[in-house]
Parts: C-alpha cells; structure tokens; sequence
C-alpha cells in the first residue's frame, strides 16, 4: 500500500507539472477508491435519488480537472480534494430533487456514515448549513467533519492532510460532533467512540 500510495504521489507530481497522461494514469489507479467513497456516501439515499456513484465519481473528477490547478502533495491530499467535490456535488443534487419535488425541509436525505462508525440519518441540507455554520466558528473542525463523512478518510489521514496531530484531530472531531449534535437537534445522534 505504502509503494502505491507513493506512486501516485509521483503520478500527481506530474500532473501538477502539466503532463496530461498522468491524469488519465491518475484516474485509473485512484477510480475503485473514489467508487468505494461515493457508494458509501450514496448507499443510505432515499430509494427514489437518482445520483449514482459512478455518476458523482465522474462529476467530482469534472470539477477538479476543470478547477484551478492544484500543487497534489499526496494520494490523501488528491481524496481530500475530491471529497469536497462530491460534497458539494451531493449538495447540489439534493437541492435540485427538493426543489423539483418541493420536498418537506426535515426529510432525511442520507444516512451518513464516518470510516468504522454506525450510521445516522440526517437530513443532508441540514447537515450542509451546520457544517457552513461550523466553518464560521471553526473551520479546522469543519473540514474535519468534511473529511470523515464526505472522504471517508481514517482519524490518521485526516491529520495527515491537515498537518497536525491525531489527538487535535480527535478533540476536533469529538467537539464537532457535539456541536452538530446540539445544532441539529435530536435528527442525529452523537456517536460513541472517536
């Protein structure tokens, strides 16, 4: 895994560098994780959603190759990146379905999911406002709610791309939680465990 993790790396680089083939090379070696990701981000959709993963994968590959170039540090970086597109992706979608449906502001959109934890059904729109309303007051524990749910990235990979401890990621995601908890009223339950 390290020696993958490393090639990408190097594959990123060049793409960074401007070498069009890395990116169809980058696509390739990182497609079956960000699949893996956007099911798991899809799996809990009411049963009429029509986003897809392979669609959101697809869409999220769009918006980084069409966005400003990005100087890739790592393959944690690169998921990073990717998961604040279907974030915003899964967002819009959702927009789009309630506005054509006029569906009823408290109906659960999604059940989310952290790396190794229960679900929670939580409504999506409302989770999007709290998590703008976090970023305000802290943005460090936004992104790291962003990372959890939206990237399916691990306690270790987070303070990876963010520089900085396990155990600050750990505070951060514990008050976090608290705060969405309390923000988001009984809809979600706060869950055990780091």
């Amino acid at each position: 895994m390290a020696a993958q993790a490393g090639d990408i790396t190097q594959v990123l680089k060049r793409w960074s560098q401007g070498d069009r083939t890395a990116g169809d090379e980058l696509m390739n070696r990182v497609y079956a994780q960000l699949r893996q990701i956007a099911q798991i981000r899809l799996s809990g959709e009411r049963p009429d959603h029509t986003l897809q993963p392979t669609a959101l994968v697809h869409e999220a590959w769009l918006k980084i190759v069409q966005g400003e170039a990005v100087p890739w540090q790592d393959r944690v970086h690169f998921i990073a990146v990717a998961a604040r597109a279907m974030r915003q992706i899964i967002i819009d979608n959702g927009r789009r379905q309630r506005a054509s449906k006029r569906q009823m502001p408290d109906t659960p959109t999604l059940l989310l999911q952290a790396a190794g934890q229960a679900d929670q059904s939580v409504d999506l729109m409302a989770l999007d406002q709290a998590l703008e309303r976090l970023e305000a007051l802290d943005e460090r524990q936004a992104r790291v709610v962003e990372l959890r749910y939206f990237g399916g990235l691990t306690t270790d990979e987070i303070a990876q791309v963010m520089d900085v401890s396990t155990a600050t990621i750990n505070r951060c995601w514990r008050a976090a939680r608290s705060w969405l908890y309390l923000e988001l009223g009984a809809r979600a339950e706060p869950e055990s465990g780091a």
